[in-house]
């Protein structure tokens, strides 16, 4: 589990081809490796990763297969910067929401527009997303614990403060560029949960019908 407060930007150091997917090595800058033993999770731009080797200036991790699909994983090359955070400990300070480091989807920045001394970005996210993401709830992009400021569908505008411009690697984000989402955790269990028994059939899922049928809509 992460919090999404990033604590150190780093960068693809190396990409090695393995038989389908990919052994990834990171450059972790000013991250605090000291405590970090083999087999510890760190999160690289949201994305949970297993460290396998530890080479002293950071990390190699295997990225399987399934993560290359459907993250931004599968586009990164040697150079690029990416956010890093460590596991959280019971003592960590939550700054910013229970993140799992595990992608729902990749969305698109649509535009970036300058706001007093923030910057305003508005995202596309993939549709099927789009029913947990709230007005003033929690996000978390390229691996940053982010407020949700205006939604429209499955649009949604963030406002970003000077300060996360700094420490992150958002102040790189222009339109076009994709971005890994990992949306609000209780937002997901809290579906599952008022399916109820329905929860347990093939191919159950919250509908119209199922809303209707439990007194949530009257159209």
């Amino acid at each position: 589990m992460f919090t999404g407060i990033i604590q150190a930007v780093g960068e693809i150091a190396a990409l090695e081809p393995r038989g389908g997917d990919v052994r990834l090595r990171v450059r972790t800058g000013k991250l605090d490796l000291a405590d970090v033993r083999l087999g510890d999770s760190i999160a690289v731009n949201g994305v949970c990763l297993t460290a396998v080797e530890l080479p002293g200036d950071g990390f190699w991790a295997d990225v399987s297969g399934e993560t290359l699909a459907h993250t931004t994983l599968g586009s990164f090359r040697t150079g690029r910067h990416v956010n890093l955070e460590k596991a959280l400990t019971p003592t960590t300070r939550l700054g910013g929401h229970l993140v799992s480091g595990h992608v729902d989807g990749v969305g698109e920045v649509l535009e970036r527009r300058r706001d007093a001394r923030s910057e305003r970005f508005r995202i596309e996210a993939p549709k099927p997303l789009a029913r947990y993401i709230a007005h003033k709830g929690s996000i978390c992009v390229d691996g940053v614990s982010l407020t949700v400021n205006a939604v429209d569908g499955n649009v949604f505008d963030l406002n970003i403060v000077p300060h996360t411009l700094a420490e992150t690697t958002l102040d790189g984000w222009q339109k076009g560029v994709k971005v890994n989402l990992e949306v609000d955790l209780i937002a997901r269990y809290l579906e599952r949960l008022l399916l109820g028994e329905a929860a347990a059939e093939s191919g159950g899922g919250i509908s119209m019908d199922f809303l209707r049928a439990h007194g949530f809509s009257r159209e």
